[in-house]
């Protein structure tokens, strides 16, 4: 009887909870956004595939899919799922939910995963208590969290956990479950008929942010307190949509992200001399309820640190703003908080601190208000999700300035502050025009350099003990080329990596190192080779192993970046521009395609000339320079360098070239190869020297030095790619 009753009450609680809990997703295939850690490839959907999950701690906005995907988790894994929500449960609850995961795990050898939403809120000791199960593998956690886990989560749970960071939804995954509530007669309003507007979803999207829930709710809302019409529809307008949802939220809080964020972009921008942006995180910090007194006590700073002698008077000027504050108090003292930033900024004073509520009505309206990651502070976390990687110091340029980008994507090119035509902002106006533009140009140009890092693993020393042995086993050489293959790479720790045509492990290592939450694909020649080196390969977590393919066929998804040396490439041009066209199926947007080829410039007999010490005749020495020149042409027409079919738009091409010189160990198995009848070589010796006595006389100068060194010379060409279209 019990039982009845308890299935009943589920029923009615899954028929009264809100459309919002009633559209979570169920599987990873209906799930909406977050392409970046969960397309096809990365590592978190290989884990939920595989049933690897491990320790999680999911952090992002409110309304980003977090729960959901944690619920996704409980109905793929094959071990026991429990759930806790830390504003409710304390450490009694833990205390049985571990006792009854150890239980399973004695009796049944089943293993138990705990889900605790809004980790952030257990205290020191509530973490402490679950920090030993976690570590002897009792229970394996996933967590959910607003709040930035390195600052409010036991740093000894973040070190054993892999960290993902959610993002905000983009307009157009909010439209899809809008959409997909209407429709869906099960668990949506399918079953009623509802037309909303244009301009009625326009609004709901732009103002929910990003957040799922929000949206959802506010379309809830809209359609149980519409009245149906005449014609028996729920008819949702503009005006009915603005009433559902009014506001967008600021989303700030003073202890976390936001807070050391939005202060680290505001103090940059001011040293960067960006009025602009300077007035816009100073707008979103007087909003979001900052103390005003605390970003005073910034601009102090700044003024001494970074304006110092250049204006003596600027620490004056906003010494004189704070005391004025004080006696002026809210909302006329914002005055003297936009003048002291102006004039940090580079502004003198002027009326023209009307700008900053320009600023001010761009943060109650903008949809898109996130801090660019190269702007974030980087002091806590920024090891782990490049927070300020790629930010540009000003000093270190001509001029204390450099043009890059402080304002966020969506506001790019947005003016708050207009200078007047007199005084001395008279005669920054035109300085000022030009570095705005500059700025535009230098935002464009890094745009895909600049892309969000999402997740962080903790470390793995193995892994790094097996890399390195790895790269040493390769030769000193080829680590050297190595190294100079892939500097300079901008790595994103979710990428998916192609290598073509791999022979050796040795192009791996760095992806394999850079891309712990992405996926690393191998791509061999034969199937000799991806028995090899599979076989290497045991030694690494199979979750950590990269993919080994032969060809390219079968490949799914696209990769950010595709690399390869010395590729193999047919003889045929149509066949070589089908080749490039199966490679660009296979590459994301701003995709890399980084390829290395290596060409001999001296044959045998020119490293032999040039290591001298031949004696003959004259006739016979003309004859071998000619040779030598004959081997060199030989040598470059005999390969076909991938890197020339790539000299035409729409690609973005970097070249690098430089040469190596080398010592080349004689061994019998060369003569072999070079006399042998059937060699190509060989009919380039018959066909330079035609007597068969020269021919024989030079193979024994090559007898008579086996086991020597003879000169050799390579030359690389590196090329970077880039579609731009």
């Amino acid at each position: 009887m019990s039982d009845l009753f308890s299935h009943h009450g589920d029923t009615l609680l899954r028929e009264l909870a809100p459309l919002a809990d009633r559209m979570r997703p169920r599987n990873l295939d209906d799930f909406v956004g977050q392409e970046a850690i969960l397309g096809p490839g990365r590592l978190l959907r290989r884990a939920i595939a595989a049933d690897r999950v491990g320790n999680l701690i999911l952090h992002g906005p409110p309304g980003v899919g977090k729960t959901t995907l944690a619920r996704i988790i409980a109905g793929c894994t094959r071990a026991h799922f429990s759930s806790l929500n830390a504003v409710l449960a304390g450490v009694k609850d833990l205390r049985a939910e571990v006792e009854a995961a150890r239980s399973r795990l004695e009796r049944h050898g089943l293993r138990s995963t705990l889900f605790i939403d809004e980790v952030h809120r257990f205290n020191s000791a509530q973490q402490d208590a679950l920090l030993p199960w976690v570590e002897n593998g009792t229970v394996n956690l996933i967590g959910a969290t607003t709040e930035n886990p390195f600052f409010e989560v036991n740093k000894a749970l973040v070190s054993r956990s892999r960290l993902f960071r959610l993002q905000p939804l983009e307009a157009l995954h909010l439209r899809q479950l809008l959409q997909r509530a209407l429709s869906d007669k099960e668990r949506g309003y399918g079953n009623r008929q509802v037309a909303i507007s244009v301009e009625a979803v326009d609004h709901l999207v732009d103002v929910a942010g990003g957040d799922a829930r929000s949206l959802l709710n506010a379309l809830e809302l809209a359609v149980e307190t519409t009245p149906i019409n005449d014609k028996g529809v729920i008819a949702i307008d503009l005006a009915i949509a603005e009433e559902s949802i009014q506001q967008r939220a600021v989303l700030y809080d003073k202890q976390g992200d936001a807070h050391f964020d939005t202060i680290s972009a505001f103090i940059k921008s001011l040293r960067g001399s960006d009025a602009d942006a300077a007035l816009f995180w100073l707008a979103r910090m007087v909003e979001a309820g900052e103390n005003p007194r605390f970003i005073f006590r910034r601009m102090l700073i700044a003024a001494a640190e970074d304006i110092g002698l250049a204006d003596p008077q600027a620490v004056v000027v906003v010494e004189a703003c704070a005391a004025a504050f004080e006696r002026v108090g809210l909302p006329e003292g914002l005055y003297h908080l936009g003048q002291a930033t102006l004039v940090l900024a580079g502004a003198d004073k002027s009326n023209s601190v009307l700008g900053f509520f320009d600023a001010l009505k761009a943060v109650r309206t903008s949809s898109r208000q996130q801090v660019p990651a190269h702007l974030r502070d980087a002091n806590r976390d920024g090891a782990a999700f490049g927070d300020g990687v790629g930010y540009r110091y000003p000093h270190a340029y001509a001029e204390h300035w450099v043009a890059q980008q402080y304002l966020p994507d969506g506001l790019q090119g947005q003016v708050f502050w207009q200078p007047g035509s007199l005084g001395w902002e008279g005669q920054l106006r035109q300085r000022l025009q030009q570095r705005r533009a500059a700025q535009l140009a230098a935002a464009a140009e890094t745009a895909a350099d600049q892309a969000e890092v999402l997740s962080h693993s903790p470390a793995e020393p193995e892994l790094q003990r097996w890399l390195a042995r790895s790269a040493v086993a390769e030769g000193e050489r080829l680590d050297r080329l190595r190294r100079r293959f892939w500097q300079s790479s901008a790595w994103r720790r979710h990428e998916r990596v192609l290598i073509l045509g791999a022979r050796s492990l040795l192009w791996a290592l760095d992806p394999l190192e850079q891309t712990p939450e992405g996926q690393v694909v191998i791509s061999v020649n034969t199937p000799e080779d991806e028995q090899r080196l599979r076989a290497q390969l045991q030694v690494l977590d199979a979750l950590r192993q990269p993919e080994v393919v032969v060809g390219l066929a079968g490949l799914e998804g696209r990769f950010e970046r595709v690399a390869g040396r010395q590729i193999q490439l047919p003889d045929d041009p149509a066949a070589q521009q089908q080749w490039l066209q199966q490679i660009i199926t296979l590459l994301a947007p701003q995709a890399e395609l980084r390829l290395l080829h290596s060409t001999p410039l001296l044959g045998p007999v020119g490293g032999l000339l040039e290591r001298g010490g031949l004696s003959t005749d004259a006739p016979l020495q003309r004859s071998l320079e000619r040779l030598a020149e004959a081997e060199t042409d030989w040598l470059q027409a005999d390969t076909i360098n991938p890197t020339n079919l790539l000299n035409e738009p729409p690609w973005q091409l970097s070249r690098d070239s430089w040469d190596e010189p080398l010592q080349l160990e004689l061994q019998p198995p060369m003569l072999a190869r070079w006399f042998g009848v059937d060699q190509p070589y060989g009919a380039l010796l018959r066909r330079s020297l035609k007597p068969a006595a020269q021919r024989r006389w030079l193979e024994q100068q090559f007898q008579q030095v086996l086991g020597t060194a003879l000169p050799q010379r390579v030359r690389h060409t590196l090329l970077q790619a880039r579609r731009t279209s």
